[in-house]
């Protein structure tokens, strides 16, 4: 009788939270009736959404059928907020512009205040709160321009590069970077309606979301550089060095066999639109890349890990797919457990591939075993000894670990994502498969001498988490980034020319050489790379001189250094204090001509909104 009552009650409970749940759908297009794919619906005051798909359309549970309201966004376009009202189909039309002067979207707590500046971390009932979005100390509080929740994501602190003196440290040396994730992130927070976090922004990463067309390499090497200088954009008394790298490229049917593991977090915080769903599509993107010669086995992880999908052929593509749209989300997440599995997976069959990855998609929230970013880094550590390659997808918001997601890719042999729509599934997972899953050369490490007699002082802009002491240049065992097929590396120096005395070093430029490459020669810099192919213990190097010709900018030199430019406002770095959002646009507005996928002109658009929310 008890069981019966209990279990009557039970079903009641779960009957009323169903009916709960206002089940609302429709199409999102712009006023020309094009479709929007990717645009932002958002249940005002939470952080239920979802995102319209391939044909604009989208789904949405939300919490009250009557005075619930939704926002809907997408970037370059007005947003709009619709009141449910009881209505099962919601349909509507963005007009073009920008986000609106005032904006207020209370279950984010964010608020648009003209008056005031910096930032501060609030939670929703408005209470200071230090949720780990770590480094927001250093900024100051006491007058606030957005008030928003985080919720319980996190990002790992950056302490920014600072000018050097060539005198006494004329040495600068770096790990690669081919990541893009924060770029993407940015864009989420933005089209969200408020500026990100500064930590949240890796100037680098910025920079290398954009094509910037180098020449293929040509000769031995599996990678060509090139360089450009040019004025300072945003200080007319300095100059740019702007540095490319591009990776081989390769046609699909040409591609190394690959054996891939999907590791899938399928815990009870992915359950949102914006996460496991769109997971569910994305990956569905690489399924489409794979061949026969492929091979793919799906593990996931919640409360505990399992395998799903044993390894099976690439050209089974209705049974991975089916596999992949079966998941379905719920209980803690054991990530840890689920990272050592799929690397057992991974490993059992490496020695039959060219080419071995785990593929992890997950918003970083571990919650059960180890979780630390510590005790994270010294397991991928361990796992990378086995040759298993690493590739992060972060999704989500709120919850979202993208410390733990940069430390397990920057220390496993891996490179990181965020996905943020279903056009950047695309660009990833489809456009960009190669570079994602087939690495050309690892520990990729520049070093740049600079020259005494041209150059007084230098900063490396961006890369703070991937500087190297200048000893672990030459040292084979020191770890540093991959680079994959066609992928390409951008890095920006600013530095501060000098007309003054030789000073006198045992290096390149010294006073015995100065002669030969210093006062007879406008070189400003020699760059040295070093690489290891994929299957070596032992790094190859090459190098190359860097002259100061005063040649024209490119569009490639000039688009570079909008994007460092926007970065290093939104980090509110105090040496562009005097520069604005309409800098930025001015810089990138010249070089657009070659925009092949419109990814210029989305930069353009998300300038234009932030420089909106900062006004």
């Amino acid at each position: 009788m008890k069981k019966t009552i209990l279990t009557t009650a039970l079903l009641f409970v779960i009957s009323c939270w169903s009916y709960s749940q206002h089940k609302i759908s429709g199409i999102i297009k712009d006023v020309d009736g094009e479709i929007l794919i990717g645009a932002n619906i958002l249940e005002k005051g939470t952080t239920n959404g979802t995102i319209s798909d391939f044909d604009g359309s989208y789904c949405l549970y939300v919490q009250d059928s009557i005075s619930s309201v939704i926002i809907i966004s997408f970037t370059g376009y007005h947003p709009t907020e619709i009141k449910v009202d009881g209505k099962h189909e919601i349909n509507s039309t963005l007009s073009y512009g920008q986000l609106l002067d005032e904006i207020v979207v209370s279950g984010l707590s964010v608020q648009k205040r003209k008056q005031s500046i910096g930032y501060t971390v609030r939670n929703l009932e408005g209470r200071t709160n230090g949720i780990r979005v770590r480094g927001m100390s250093s900024i100051p509080s006491q007058s606030i321009n957005h008030v928003y929740d985080t919720d319980n994501e996190s990002y790992s602190a950056i302490s920014e590069n600072r000018f050097k003196k060539v005198s006494t440290d004329p040495l600068s040396t770096f790990s690669i970077d081919v990541d893009k994730a924060s770029y993407s992130n940015i864009r989420r927070f933005i089209n969200d309606g408020y500026l990100p976090p500064p930590d949240a922004v890796r100037i680098e990463e910025m920079i290398n979301y954009f094509d910037y067309d180098y020449p293929n390499p040509e000769g031995s090497h599996p990678i060509a550089i090139v360089n450009e200088v040019m004025p300072c954009p945003w200080n007319e008394k300095n100059k740019i060095v702007h540095i490319g790298m591009k990776a081989t490229e390769a046609q699909l049917e040409k591609l190394p066999s690959s054996n891939l593991v999907f590791l899938i977090d399928v815990s009870g915080s992915m359950r949102s639109q914006n996460k496991l769903p769109l997971l569910q599509k994305s990956m569905k993107y690489l399924v489409n890349n794979l061949r026969a010669t492929d091979q793919v086995a799906i593990a996931v992880y919640a409360g505990s890990s399992g395998l799903v999908l044993p390894p099976t052929s690439g050209d089974q593509k209705e049974v991975i797919i089916k596999a992949i749209d079966n998941l379905r989300s719920g209980g803690s997440t054991a990530g840890a457990a689920g990272i050592k599995l799929a690397y057992e997976i991974a490993t059992e069959h490496k020695e039959q591939f060219d080419n071995s990855r785990v593929i992890l998609a997950t918003d970083g929230d571990f919650n059960v075993g180890i979780n630390s970013d510590g005790d994270l880094q010294r397991l991928i550590e361990e796992k990378r000894k086995t040759g298993v390659y690493l590739t992060c997808l972060g999704f989500g918001m709120g919850n979202y670990k993208d410390s733990k997601l940069e430390t397990l890719s920057n220390k496993g042999n891996g490179n990181y994502a965020y996905i943020d729509n279903i056009q950047e599934a695309q660009r990833v997972l489809g456009k960009e498969f190669a570079g994602t899953i087939f690495t050309i050369a690892k520990d990729v490490k520049i070093q740049i001498e600079f020259n005494p007699k041209h150059v007084k002082e230098y900063k490396l802009i961006g890369y703070e988490n991937r500087l190297l002491n200048n000893e672990d240049f030459e040292d084979d065992k020191v770890d540093a980034g991959e680079i994959g097929l066609g992928h390409t590396v951008t890095a920006l120096y600013e530095i501060v020319p000098k007309k003054e005395k030789l000073n006198k070093k045992e290096l390149r430029y010294t006073k015995q050489s100065v002669k030969h490459f210093g006062k007879k020669s406008k070189e400003l810099a020699f760059v040295k790379v070093r690489y290891k192919d994929i299957e070596s213990t032992e790094s190859t190097e090459f190098n190359m001189a860097i002259q100061d010709n005063n040649n024209q900018v490119s569009q490639s030199g000039s688009f570079s250094s909008a994007v460092a430019l926007f970065g290093l406002l939104l980090r509110k770095n105090e040496e562009v204090k005097k520069n604005s959002y309409d800098d930025v646009l001015a810089i990138a507005n010249a070089s657009i001509e070659e925009d092949h996928n419109g990814y210029k002109k989305e930069f353009m658009a998300l300038v234009t909104s932030a420089k909106k929310l900062n006004d």
